[in-house]
This record gives structure tokens, sequence and C-alpha cells, in this order.
């Protein structure tokens, strides 16, 4: 294993990368830094939590010049939440030598990205359709930047910034360095490599077994209309510090997260039908822990790399082997251990079958778990909340009122009672979710499919239930939503927009949308729908 000492990077840099607490560099980074340093061509593959934002990072802060006063670097993301994330990312590793950066993306008050221009970043990690349109306001000017970097370029292009992209790379001085980092290596990565990079290094780091090894993957065999009570039951058994719920479709997060809010759990959902603003507090609250369920579609996870995910329960079973490794990948991060639960109507199982042959690994099956294994999960994560207080809180003025009830009462019926007050009480709430078709397991083969997982050392690393099982808990209230995607314009229902911004019904022309990033041909595979 190479440590960063052994990469000849600036003293400053290597400060920040120590003061992050990192010293031996992941293979992507092993790999990927000494060529980039040496000024070549890159083609990254990796997956993402494998560190490949440092893989660029480091020798891109490494290189540049503290003097700069122009744009000498342009990094394009897919999606808003990746550009804040790389952009925080190397904004930590060029702190000591003082780089400036910042992220552009659709969705925020362009007047405000204008005012940060003036203070003269070096480096500039956007999304592409805001990219190009700061390049048409000419706020933007590439005429000095020397470095290029393709992050998640596979996304990109299914989002369908092609054309983009394209443009992009066309007003860039040709004498440059291009890096591209994509976890897969299609025909049209291909063709964009071949057409915009020089003579480029190859560097592939996709492990034997796609699934990392740290997540626990299982599944329950359920039918459609069972599958909220057992979500009930499974998030009360398994108590997560942090859990992301996945549905197939915008409706079906909707539905959930209000259901899951009416039973007292603190649950939130997320999809590319919310305002920024409300995808910006949904975010927050399960970051600081205001909520501890996430429920959230595919499009709208894609990017997401929160801390301390314990849990990922797919509530309904992904399209395709991709969209499970992506989601699985949400937990068991940075060295720590994860657990990915699946639900399987009978009719499905031929489709998980495919998954774990293409992603070449078992998902264990386990039986539904039962009313009795809930309650005693609810109850020992009050016990140990009790003890918690009791090893590490002052409880000193509770003393008295604490003799008074043991002189009166039985200590065991006095703890009984005071947990089942804590646990609180079962809401049998009637809950009504709207049903979804089933998968069918797809024919066609995957085996030239390539995607992996990986521990990172440095980077990101429904039917119906009536009546049931419920929870105690606090309540999150949930935001307005906005009344659905645009029909009108060159936005139909059912298409997403890459930057996860609001739509809405009625639509406008492309020419009147609001300064916001929205991909020109959105592929259908991924897309959200109603």
């Amino acid at each position: 294993m190479i440590t960063f000492s052994e990469l000849g990077l600036e003293p400053k840099v290597m400060q920040s990368i120590s003061d992050m607490g990192f010293e031996e560099a992941t293979p992507i980074q092993a790999k990927s830094i000494p060529i980039a340093i040496s000024g070549r061509d890159l083609i990254g593959q990796a997956q993402t939590g494998t560190g490949k934002t440092a893989a660029f990072g480091i020798p891109l802060i490494n290189k540049i010049p503290t003097s700069e006063e122009k744009i000498s670097a342009l990094i394009m993301a897919p999606t808003r939440e990746l550009a804040i994330q790389v952009a925080d990312e190397i904004g930590k590793l060029a702190r000591f030598k003082g780089i400036r950066t910042l992220a552009i993306y659709g969705g925020q008050d362009i007047g405000k990205q204008i005012r940060a221009l003036k203070k003269k970043p070096q480096v500039i990690i956007g999304t592409p359709g805001r990219l190009l349109d700061h390049i048409n306001r000419k706020t933007i000017r590439l005429d000095d930047v020397k470095t290029v970097i393709l992050d998640e370029a596979d996304e990109m292009l299914d989002m369908g910034f092609m054309e983009d992209i394209t443009s992009i790379l066309s007003l860039v001085p040709k004498e440059r360095q291009t890096m591209l980092f994509s976890a897969t290596m299609p025909p049209n990565i291909r063709k964009l490599a071949d057409q915009f990079l020089n003579n480029p290094e190859h560097v592939s780091v996709i492990p034997k077994q796609v699934s990392a090894p740290l997540i626990a993957q299982a599944y329950v065999e359920v039918h459609e209309r069972q599958k909220f009570d057992a979500l009930s039951r499974l998030l009360d058994m398994e108590a997560p510090e942090l859990a992301i719920i996945f549905g197939r479709t915008k409706r079906r997060v909707d539905e959930l997260a209000e259901a899951l809010q009416k039973r007292g759990y603190s649950a939130d959902g997320l999809h590319g039908d919310l305002s920024q603003n409300q995808r910006d507090a949904v975010m927050r609250k399960f970051r600081d822990g205001s909520i501890d369920v996430l429920v959230a579609t595919d499009v709208a996870a894609r990017g997401l790399d929160v801390s301390g995910v314990t849990h990922v329960i797919n509530f309904d079973l992904p399209q395709d082997p991709e969209s499970y490794v992506h989601r699985i990948g949400r937990t068991g991060r940075a060295g720590k251990e994860g657990t990915a639960w699946t639900f399987v109507s009978p009719r499905e199982i031929d489709h998980l079958h495919f998954i774990e042959k293409v992603t070449r690994h078992k998902i264990t099956k386990k039986p539904l778990p039962s009313l009795a294994e809930a309650i005693e999960g609810k109850q020992k994560l009050t016990a140990e909340k009790l003890i918690e207080v009791m090893n590490n809180e002052d409880y000193n003025e509770f003393k008295a009122i604490s003799i008074q009830l043991l002189e009166q009462y039985d200590s065991v019926q006095l703890i009984a009672a005071a947990i089942k007050l804590l646990t609180g009480e079962r809401k049998d709430v009637n809950v009504e979710l709207t049903p979804e078709e089933p998968l069918r397991a797809k024919k066609k083969r995957f085996g030239d499919s390539k995607f992996g997982g990986g521990n990172r050392r440095f980077g990101s690393g429904g039917g119906s239930g009536s009546g049931g099982y419920g929870s105690g808990g606090s309540r999150s209230s949930s935001g307005p939503r906005s009344s659905g995607p645009r029909s009108g314009g060159s936005w139909k229902d059912g298409e997403r927009r890459s930057d996860g911004s609001s739509s809405s019904r009625g639509g406008y022309s492309k020419d009147s949308r609001p300064n916001s990033d929205g991909p020109r041909k959105p592929r259908s595979t991924f897309a959200e729908t109603k």
C-alpha cells in the first residue's frame, strides 16, 4: 500500500491531507495521482466511494500556483449535490495552499454566483447546464483553463449532457490536461474520450466482487400489500441510526414518507420534484439527525454521501443491477459496516436472482420480522438509551423522586412502566399506498457491464397496509411538494431534471425556463415516474 508521503506532493498539500487524517492512498489514488502529476491525460474507472475525488483533486491542487488569478481548472459533475461535495473536498485539500474554489450549479441564484466569480476562484466545479449558462453570459471565461476533469462521466451522459459537455470542451484551450472518471465505460464514453483526450493513460480499479463486503445484504419475500407493515417491523427490530429507504417512483416516496410520519417515525422524502430549498431542508434534517429515516428515489439519491447511514432498505426492488449497487453503496462507507434489506414480491424473485447473477453476490433470504421481534427491538433500544443516560449524563435532580417511588413500588414494575412510556404506544394508523407493478427479470445480457464498490481510505467514498404495526417516536413535518413534472416545453411527464430542481405542470418554453440545469435528452431507464 502506498502512503501519500511517497507521492512527492507539496508540503502544503501534504499538510491538508494529514490534517484530514489520511495516510494511505486508495488503489485509484495510488494509480492516478502519479499519472496526473506527470501532466498526462487520464481515464479513471472507479465506483463512487473509492476516493476518486482525491485522486484528481490532490494532483490538481498540487500543480496550481497560488499566484494564479484566473480560472485554471474546470471540474464537471452530473448533479448539484455531487458538485457541492466535490467542491467541499477540493476546498479542504486547498485550504493551506490558499487556492480558491467555487461550486456552480442550477437552482442557486445566478447573481450570487456571478458575485462569487468576481473573487477570482482558480477552480470551478459545476454542472454542465449552469456552466454553459455562465459561459454564454461571459461571466465565466475558459481561455486560461489548463486542467479539465469530468467526474462520473457516465452519469452525465446518461442524463443527456453530451451536447453541453462537448460545447464546453470545445471552448477550452487544446493545450490542457484532461481527466475523465467514470464507473462504466460504454461506447459513448469511449467516443467522448477519443474526441477530447490526448493519448490518455487508462486506470481501472474494479473489484472482482461488485457489492462491498462490509455490507450485509438480505431480502424478505413479502406481498405488495404487506410491505408497509413489514417495513415498520423491520425499522423497530433493526433500530437504525440513519436509514435510507428507496422507492421506485416520486408518488411512492411521497406516500411512504407521509405514512411513516403517521405511524410516528421521524421521516421525510426526497425526489426530483422538490424545490432546491425543500431538498436542502430535508438533507439538513437528515444530516443533523432531526430525522433518522430518508425516503428517496434513485435519482434524488445520486451523489449523496451522508456519513453514518447504517441501513439501506429497498422498499421497491430496483430496475437494474447498477441501481442496486448504487443504492446499497449509501451504507458501509469509510470502513464501517452497513446493512441492506430488500423487499421482494413473489413475482419478482426471478428479477432478484438476475441482480445476484450480475453483481456476483448471494443475497440472503430472511423471514419477515415478527411482531414480537419488532417489540423486542424497540424495548432493547429504549433500554440502551436508559443505560447511556445513566453512564454519561447528570441525573442527580431526579434521584429524590426515584427514591420516593422505590419506597412505594416494586423496582421491576417501575422500570417496566418507564420502558413502556419511553418506548411509546403503537400507532395503528390506517395506511393506504398505491400499489406498484412487480418487476420482471430482464432477458438481455449484462455481461459487459462493469461497475464496482470498494472500501475507501480517502474520499466519499407499495402496497396498501391497514391496521398493522406501528411505532412511537418523534414526528417530522414534511414540506409542501410541487404538483409534478413539466408537461410543456421540452420536458415530458415522468422525465427527471439532472440538478434536482423542482418542476411544475403547465410548463413553459425552454428559453423562458429559470436558470437551472436540465438534460436535453433524459434517458427513461432511470427516470422517476409519478
